[in-house]
């Protein structure tokens, strides 16, 4: 004989994965629709002839479609994203252990801190012709520029994520006798995860805007020259395209670290 409150537990749990199911398909109607209505506003706006400069979107919409299918994406990635990984992958890992140090070490935050400070808040297009004059029209210079731009973002959240560790934690540590490396390791840094991955997420997108500043200002190479070279020969559909492109690119990289940071912390889950 089956047991009655089986009964009632299943049509439960549909009731709530349904409801958990509208909600996203919901979320994901309103996300579709605010596009729509963004993409219809552009190509009223286009078709009004304010600037030859903006052509409707429909126009973007089949260059961008032909520059996927001619190539032209292709080979500028190809020249963008080495830089881009680089720069990346010293951003993040930089940025993390100074954000760390300086948030453990209270002697590495009266040096580092002003540095940061000072990094963040420059005007990186001022520093792009010392940037040329030191490293040359090169990727180097690519990857310093994108550094500059996204390091401190990671550094800073790093740092006021090990700062904002709950004072009942450390000292509920401190009853165990836990030691310093286990304080670090099982206390401060999963309580400051949140804030190290919003870090990233500022960071990546510093990269993104550090690598086409670059492109555009130090070498005429990869998306910025084509974003250039489509302005010049007043080719605007396509310089659009390509913009298009960057914002789908660095959305879709965002949108990819979030689901990374609710998988490898379900608990920690944004709302």
């Amino acid at each position: 004989m089956s047991d009655p409150n089986n009964n009632f537990q299943t049509p439960t749990n549909t009731t709530f994965n349904s409801v958990k199911f509208g909600a996203k398909s919901n979320l994901l109607l309103w996300r579709l629709l605010s596009f729509l209505i963004v993409f219809l506003m552009w190509e009223l706006a286009g078709r009004s002839d304010i600037s030859i400069a903006f052509p409707p979107f429909s126009k973007v919409a089949v260059a961008f479609v032909s520059m996927i299918f001619n190539g032209e994406f292709t080979a500028a990635y190809a020249d963008s994203l080495p830089p881009l990984f680089i720069g990346l992958c010293i951003t993040i890992i930089g940025g993390v252990i100074i954000g760390i140090s300086i948030g453990l070490v209270r002697s590495t935050e009266w040096f580092i801190m002003p540095l940061l400070i000072i990094f963040q808040t420059a005007p990186v297009s001022a520093l792009i012709p010392m940037l040329t004059y030191i490293y040359g029209i090169s990727d180097t210079a690519k990857v310093v520029a994108i550094v500059i731009l996204g390091m401190p973002l990671v550094a800073l959240n790093s740092y006021k994520g090990i700062q904002a560790t709950s004072p009942s934690l450390l000292e509920m540590a401190k009853s165990f006798r836990a030691s310093w490396f286990d304080t670090i390791l099982f206390v401060i840094l999963p309580s400051a995860q949140k804030m190290i991955f919003a870090g990233l997420r500022l960071g990546v997108s510093g990269a993104f805007i550090g690598i086409v500043l670059a492109e555009l200002l130090i070498t005429p190479t990869g998306i910025g020259d084509l974003i250039t070279y489509n302005r010049f020969i007043a080719h605007y559909d396509k310089m659009f395209a390509t913009i298009i492109s960057i914002l789908a690119v660095a959305g879709l990289t965002l949108g990819g670290m979030r689901k990374l940071e609710d998988w490898l912390f379900p608990s920690e889950k944004n709302e």
